[in-house]
């Protein structure tokens, strides 16, 4: 048995999405969940792929950051069951590799198998076209359809009582963000923390510095409206890139010494280099933007180990999906973190393709797709 329904599915870079008919097992495999969604944030690595930046198998159903519930289990799964209100993970892990045990999930050798090439953890793909031809699911979700067969570890049960809407995004963008300041950086008290690019990772860093209670937090972007939201998300200082020598104003800011953390949010070598050239002796700059295939930097070794600066990468902000999901939907449902403001544009599958037009012009923060 099947079940048919409706995906935005990508065939050939630059261009439009188009909303197909595909079809899914309707009864899991074994140590898999079958999830029907109600809400999918848009992201930017979805432009990545509809830009051509990134390159993927084809045809494929885009988006990777959805919230739903389950409609049923397969054979061996545990810790789910039919109406669990769940945030999909881009990132599953398999929960007994040497990444897993250790702590560092996101670093699974299933997933750089199997989910980054937007597979099942079997090397298969789950859904099918109406004629037959197999669809591949983006990071093994492909949340702009309806239902998504997943493996167990991909679907982190939540609290029931918190909206889709703003759950979709602790799969993506809140985890990243948030989990760039907390845990990648462990932004301390004490510390200047410097985000550039205020979008929806952006924003979120920002959060998670003031979650963690940051002395000052400086927010770059060249637009005025997003520095805005910048603001209401936590920024104590803001730098327009566009109308201020951006080194100069770091200096003026931290009175000369640099900030301790610098968190890149937008994925491009002058920014990244940005980053790392903004940082206080002893500092460390954290790459939580995504790049095109084939970008490189530039950077100076010596002063490296002369400053004793640390450049690193933050993916999926090093979470631990299990625990750090429903730990973000607390912090919003208490009011610690804010979500709401993150929702700009609310959706249907159809307008897939004017929401993506919306991110290229930079309008809004997300927009999020309901079913």
């Amino acid at each position: 048995m099947t079940i048919e329904f409706d995906a935005a599915v990508f065939r050939a870079p630059d261009e439009p999405l188009t909303v197909e008919r595909v079809t899914l097992p309707s009864t899991p495999p074994p140590g898999e969940v079958l999830v029907r969604l109600k809400a999918s944030g848009v992201c930017h690595s979805d432009l990545h792929v509809l830009a051509g930046e990134w390159e993927v198998p084809a045809p494929m159903i885009l988006g990777h950051e959805g919230a739903g519930i389950v409609e049923s289990v397969g054979e061996g799964v545990t810790t789910l069951k039919q109406g669990d209100h769940v945030v999909l993970s881009w990132t599953p892990s398999c929960r007994r590799c040497h990444y897993c045990v250790s702590g560092r999930p996101v670093l699974c050798d299933m997933v750089s198998r199997h989910s980054a090439n937007h597979l099942s953890f079997d090397g298969r793909t789950r859904v099918t076209s109406v004629g037959d031809d197999d669809v591949y699911s983006f990071a093994g979700l492909g949340t702009f359809g309806e239902f998504t067969l997943v493996p167990e570890s991909a679907a982190i049960a939540v609290r029931s009582d918190a909206p889709f809407e703003q759950a979709a995004l602790v799969g993506c963008a809140v985890t990243t963000g948030v989990g760039a300041a907390i845990n990648t950086a462990m932004v301390r008290p004490s510390d200047t923390v410097l985000v550039l690019g205020c979008g929806g990772v952006g924003l979120n860093a920002i959060q998670g510095a003031r979650l963690a209670g940051a002395r000052r937090i400086i927010a770059a972007d060249l637009s005025d409206e997003k520095l805005e939201q910048a603001r209401v998300f936590g920024a104590t200082d803001l730098i327009n890139n566009g109308r201020e020598n951006f080194a100069d104003r770091v200096q003026e800011l931290t009175d000369g010494r640099g900030v301790e953390i610098a968190i890149e949010a937008i994925g491009l070598p002058r920014t990244i280099e940005a980053a790392y050239g903004a940082l206080a002796r002893g500092g460390t700059a954290v790459v939580a933007g995504q790049v095109a295939d084939g970008v490189r930097i530039s950077i100076d070794p010596f002063v490296m180990s002369d400053q004793e600066l640390s450049l690193i990468g933050s993916n999926y902000g090093s979470s631990k999906p299990d625990a750090d999901f429903p730990l973000l939907i607390d912090h919003y449902m208490n009011h610690r973190i804010d979500l709401d403001n993150l929702v700009t544009n609310v959706i249907g599958l159809k307008d897939i393709d004017k929401a993506f037009e919306q991110m290229r012009r930079g309008i809004g923060i997300r927009s999020v797709i309901t079913y």
